[in-house]
């Protein structure tokens, strides 16, 4: 598949990375129509936060093939399988709890936005729950709660 800006700010290959994907040869390529939602909804939604914090965004995981997600024990229902989510940071700006409370209080219309510790989750939807949780990782999986 070749590379192709994505918005204003990112490229196809930022929402494709798998460090994963590539240590087990499996192939993290999207079908039409999660390449579809990464084209029109997955990236405009990035590009507003990246316009709202103002400072480059570091993808850590976008798009994830079937296979990539249940190998790292991703949500079965995981909007990364529909190229609807993205993990990410930005260093520049502050720390990913700075940058969820951010983005909590701006006007993006988001669906979901995750703390997750070391990175912040986000997801867009054509209806947006704007739904904020903190993620709790434990010897019993992950949990969540509501809010920051």
């Amino acid at each position: 598949m070749s590379d192709e800006r994505i918005g204003t700010y990112f490229w196809l290959s930022e929402f494709l990375h798998s460090d994963y994907a590539t240590r087990h040869g499996i192939d993290n390529s999207p079908g039409p129509d999660e390449l579809e939602n990464l084209r029109n909804v997955l990236g405009p939604g990035m590009d507003r936060v990246r316009d709202l914090l103002g400072c480059p965004i570091f993808i850590s995981s976008g798009y994830r093939a079937p296979l990539v997600n249940s190998g790292i024990r991703g949500a079965r229902n995981s909007q990364h399988v529909q190229g609807l989510a993205a993990d990410f940071t930005c260093p520049s700006f502050g720390t990913p709890l700075a940058v969820c409370y951010r983005i909590a209080m701006s006007e993006i219309d988001f669906d979901q936005l995750i703390y997750e510790g070391t990175w912040a989750h986000i997801s867009f939807t054509q209806s947006p729950r704007k739904q904020v949780m903190t993620a709790h990782f434990g010897a019993n999986g992950v949990t969540y709660t509501q809010g920051l």
